[in-house]
Formats: structure tokens, sequence, C-alpha cells
């Protein structure tokens, strides 16, 4: 039996009748006719120029940001705005360029070199004084060639200066070569290079006179107690050049000094740095990789 709706509800709309449209609403087609189905191919084509459009927007995105970041990678850091970071102590040395050698002669540690011998003029492998840098002219010498006398007066006794000069009519000490320059923060750099026979005669000259397992042997004015350096990163070793690197430890008097000894085939090195207050370990570190490089 079918149950009769109660009186207080209205009757459900036709269904084949369309709802009237809003007063403020636009009408498109007439009530009585049925909303007409939007064409599939319009939809498609409105559809693909949206995703050319988004396409279009993200390929020309990416390329901008790999031209940024092709010119960042390009640029030096400091030259990035927001990227520049404060200086780490390093000194703006000129380009670096090793000497010519004499015609057929081999470098230094070349497998034909037995001897390891340095065919370049041993000035030319001083290592140049940093930008700003004023030169110390009293290391200059005759024609470049710095007397036995000026090198051993870097050293602290006089028994010290005998006994060294002795080792070096000794172990045949043939030229001397120094540069030496005072930086605008008060850094003194000095450089000598001591050229001798073969490679053999400077081994024997450092390891058995010079150094001691934790100590030179021979004080540098100025600088009493003097250990071994232990800040040099390891990266920075030489295969062919030897570092025997040493720091002025506390309590040091008005100067701190820094001091390595660089052993490259036939050529004894030796970089001393000093400053008052305290000698930087940057600055040093930097001067001695470079000499290396110029002795390797």
């Amino acid at each position: 039996m079918r149950t009769e709706a109660p009186t207080d509800v209205l009757p459900e709309a036709p269904t084949d009748v369309l709802p009237e449209a809003p007063v403020d609403a636009p009408s498109a087609v007439s009530p009585a006719e049925p909303f007409p189905a939007r064409p599939p191919v319009k939809k498609d084509r409105r559809v693909l120029r949206a995703t050319l459009r988004w396409t279009a927007a993200v390929v020309a995105f990416a390329a901008a940001c790999a031209a940024s970041t092709y010119g960042i990678t390009e640029m030096k850091r400091t030259d990035v705005p927001g990227l520049a970071t404060a200086s780490d102590g390093r000194w703006d040395y000129p380009e670096i360029q090793l000497p010519p050698l004499p015609s057929g002669s081999p470098r230094p540690f070349d497998e034909a070199n037995t001897p390891s011998v340095h065919f370049a003029d041993l000035r030319k492998l001083l290592l140049p004084s940093p930008k700003g840098a004023t030169a110390d002219n009293g290391l200059r010498g005759a024609d470049g060639w710095l007397p036995r006398k000026d090198f051993l007066a870097g050293y602290s006794s006089k028994d010290d200066r005998d006994e060294i000069g002795q080792l070096l009519t000794d172990y045949g000490l043939r030229h001397i070569a120094a540069r030496g320059w005072t930086t605008p923060d008060g850094t003194h750099t000095r450089v000598y290079l001591l050229r001798f026979d073969t490679a053999a005669v400077v081994d024997a000259l450092q390891q058995d006179e010079l150094t001691s397992w934790d100590s030179p042997n021979f004080a540098l004015r100025g600088a009493a107690d003097v250990h071994s350096d232990e800040s040099f990163p390891d990266s920075t070793r030489m295969d062919d050049v030897s570092r025997y690197a040493y720091a002025e430890a506390k309590p040091y008097g008005a100067e701190q000094v820094r001091q390595a000894y660089l052993v490259a085939g036939d050529t004894l090195g030796l970089v001393v740095q000093s400053r008052k207050g305290r000698a930087p370990e940057i600055p040093f570190q930097q001067t001695v990789v470079l000499q290396s490089q110029l002795l390797g």
C-alpha cells in the first residue's frame, strides 16, 4: 500500500524543469532550454594553452637559475654580495712563476738529475715580496749574493754563529741568496736560500747538525724557546721538499718568532717571520708553502 506524503511537506519539483537562475546572474540560455554541453575540444585547448604557459614559465625560471648559478660559480666569493667573507690574513703575493732553465738542463727532481741540483739562478728562486710590503735592502747583498756573516748575524749567540759558520765551510756552501720585507701590520719576513753541491750534503747538514726532534739546535735572535709548529695542515706538504717548522713558545718576549727550514735538493731554505706581540700563522704558512713550491 502506498503511503501518502504529509500535507506540510512540499511536493518535489518535477525533474524535467530546471531551477530558475538567480536574478542577478546573467542568463546565457533560455530557462526552458537544457544547458548545452561545453565542447570538449575547446576545453582541451584551454588546458593545452595553460600547460604550455606553465611549461614556458618553468623553463624560463630554470634558465634564469642556471644562469645565476653559473655567474656565482664564476665569480670570486668576495664578488658576490652577501657571500663576502673577511680576509683570513693571507697576503697578496704576485703570481708565482718558475724561472727559466739553461737549455737542456733538467728540473731539480727529474730522474735524470741524480744529485737534485737547481740549475736555475738561485736569486730568481727567492719568493717575491707581497703587495704593500717594504723591502729590506740590507738583505740584498752585492749582486744579490748575501755575505756569510750577514746570514750568521741572525743567530743569537757568538758560539752558535762560529759553529754554524764552520759547518757551512765543512759542508761546502757555495752561495747565499736572501730577501726580506716588512708588511703594514709590522710582520718582518726574511727568506734565505743556501746552495750546496748535492742533495745528500743538504740532507746530512739538516738532519745531523741543524735540528733535533722538537727544536732547532741553534737559536735565532729573540727566539730562545722554540718548538715544532704543529699548525701546518698536512695537505701542504710536498713530496720533494722537506719542511721543519718551529714557533716560539709562550711567554715570548716583545716579538714572537716563527721559522722553517726547507730541504730541497742541493738547496737549504730558511724562512723567518717575527712580529710584535704574536706572529700570525696564516701568512707564515703561506710564505713557507709558496717558497717550497718555487724550490720543488
